[in-house]
């Protein structure tokens, strides 16, 4: 990843080396670019409406992104079980070590 004038950082691709970015560091645009990468475009919106940022992705909770972002339900799901959780738990032992 690239760092940008404006604090935010290039996303060039949702996994990196084999393994998933670390959010710690993201802005608003960086969050929502990635959820684009992903493959949900329209979902991406919610993260801007929000104004959720990376440190605010890897404090929520699943309550928070199936309830606090009003998108559809099955989205949401594969959100936070497929995204929102894994970035937490690569965070989480990058930090650990």
């Amino acid at each position: 990843m690239e760092e940008k004038t404006n604090g935010s950082v290039d996303i060039k691709s949702p996994v990196e080396n084999g393994q998933l970015p670390d959010p710690a560091n993201w802005g608003v645009a960086d969050v929502v670019n990635y959820f684009k990468a992903t493959g949900f475009e329209e979902q991406a919106t919610a993260f801007q409406d929000q104004e959720i940022d990376g440190k605010s992705l890897l404090l929520m909770t699943r309550n928070d992104v199936l309830t606090g972002l009003s998108i559809k339900l099955g989205p949401a799901l594969k959100i936070y079980e497929y995204h929102v959780k894994p970035l937490q738990t690569q965070h989480l032992k990058s930090n650990a070590s």
